[in-house]
């Protein structure tokens, strides 16, 4: 199973067997709004605090992905999932609802792809039958903790990325005819020394392009393998910067080839800066719009590469930088052959 240095092999490869997608009203109005499951008009969602609303959109996610296999929380045998906010507490307090054993994971916006290996890997090697796996962010929960209250109005700069109010949750199974995973790349922390909050594509595109490496250099592929590669939330600001990365490196990625979440998610009119973040973004996009193209055949072989900013209040406080991290999964349409 263990290839290369820090990669994966499934020869068994586990598949996504459902889905479940929500989002807010911003989205609504997104670009890919089509591909979510169900869009809240409410900020708040009927709750009395934006964390609530958080752990609404996961519980909502999931019990959307259980119900279109028709299985019940009893069927599934672990939760792998996580969010941004202090303790993942949103995704302890959304389990406490659902009531399958759970493993909470904190990778930040990385949580998506982290959780998606961990359950393939375990599903390879008999460790369960169905594992529910996903992560959510809100934009008012996590701007609050992280940066300024949004009621507070505060000025952001061009590369400053818009939170995502988005859920994706994924059941991945040893059976199904929906996409399988075939390898996944871990990826180590990476810190270039920078410090500014409101520039995460900046901070986490060193680590995209370490783990890309990583996961090329430990399969012996090159680019022309998948048809796109997916970075989680690296936004206009990051995307250009790991491609750049890259081509350094001798791996010759195509602008056409590398697509971002965090670009994905918005329309070109909605002012959200660099594009969108948070862990809810590449889950919901992935799940969501990715996973539904790959149904259409438009898209037969991806690698997802959620990245993360594992900083804290307290760090930026401290006038730490931000190490950042990336996992990458391949993802392939079962019968369709990579382009």
């Amino acid at each position: 199973m263990l290839q290369g240095k820090q990669s994966w092999m499934f020869t068994t490869s586990p598949s996504i067997a459902s889905t479940g997608v929500v989002g807010g009203p911003f989205e609504a109005k997104g670009n890919v709004a089509r591909d979510f499951d169900h869009l809240f008009d409410d900020l708040w969602m009927s709750e009395t605090s934006f964390e609530n609303a958080q752990k609404k959109l996961m519980e909502e996610a999931s019990t959307i992905a259980l119900s279109k296999i028709n299985k019940q929380p009893e069927d599934i045998q672990f939760v792998f999932a996580g969010d941004l906010i202090n303790q993942i507490t949103t995704t302890s307090f959304a389990c406490r609802t659902l009531g399958i054993p759970y493993l909470g994971l904190f990778g930040a916006c990385s949580t998506s792809m982290e959780g998606l290996a961990l359950s393939a890997m375990v599903i390879e090697n008999n460790g369960a039958e169905y594992i529910l796996t996903g992560s959510a962010s809100h934009n008012a929960a996590v701007e609050k903790q992280f940066r300024y209250p949004t009621e507070y109005g505060s000025q952001k700069p061009p590369t400053a990325q818009w939170t995502a109010t988005a859920a994706g949750f994924a059941v991945v199974g040893r059976q199904g005819e929906g996409p399988s995973m075939t390898s996944a790349t871990l990826g180590k922390v990476v810190d270039r020394g920078m410090t500014d909050p409101f520039n995460m594509g900046g901070a986490m595109a060193p680590a995209a392009a370490d783990t890309v490496e990583a996961h090329f250099t430990d399969l012996n592929r090159d680019p022309s393998y998948y048809d796109y590669i997916i970075t989680g939330d690296l936004g206009k600001v990051g995307l250009p910067l790991m491609k750049e990365l890259l081509r350094e490196k001798g791996i010759m990625v195509t602008d056409e080839q590398c697509l971002d979440c965090g670009t994905l998610l918005y329309k070109e009119d909605q002012k959200v800066q660099a594009g969108a973040s948070g862990s809810g973004c590449s889950s919901a996009v992935v799940y969501g719009h990715i996973l539904n193209r790959m149904k259409n055949n438009e898209m037969s072989t991806v690698l997802v590469v959620a990245t993360g900013a594992l900083l804290s209040p307290l760090t930026y406080q401290q006038k730490e930088s931000i190490p950042c991290i990336a996992h990458a999964v391949a993802i392939e349409q079962k019968g369709v052959g990579s382009s």
